[in-house]
């Protein structure tokens, strides 16, 4: 299976996963601007990260993985999930959803649309989710 991930990772990266994952890191950038938003540009990092090899990951949200609230999976983190997704997130999740359109063109890119789903899927509350390997 590592090698089927090595392979699918290079093609997206290849074919429109570096144009999202810069993305990302551009919208951390933006965030970095004001105080509030490092918390914002931090995790655009991290998931940009993700945005660059996305197959053999997933996001789960911190309260499976802590078994307990915190600042992000609680109500503040759902006000910032609002605001995150009104300024920054909905046109991360247009990119995500329109590469997903033009991968699914082809039989060979569907795997590649369903990544950009899940991206996009993340991008709508990625405040109170974290980054793992899957096994």
């Amino acid at each position: 299976m590592g090698l089927f991930r090595f392979i699918f990772n290079v093609l997206w990266f290849v074919l429109g996963g570096f144009v999202m994952g810069l993305a990302w890191w551009l919208a951390g950038l933006i965030c970095f601007i004001s105080i509030i938003g490092i918390p914002f540009g931090r995790s655009c990092f991290v998931i940009g990260q993700m945005a660059f090899w996305p197959f053999g990951k997933e996001s789960i949200n911190r309260r499976y993985i802590n078994r307990a609230e915190d600042i992000g999976t609680g109500a503040l983190g759902s006000i910032g999930n609002i605001i995150w997704f009104i300024f920054i997130g909905i046109w991360l999740a247009i990119g995500h959803l329109f590469h997903a359109l033009v991968c699914f063109i082809t039989i060979i890119g569907i795997p590649f649309g369903l990544q950009h789903i899940k991206l996009a899927a993340l991008t709508v509350a990625p405040i109170g989710q974290t980054i793992v390997s899957k096994a």
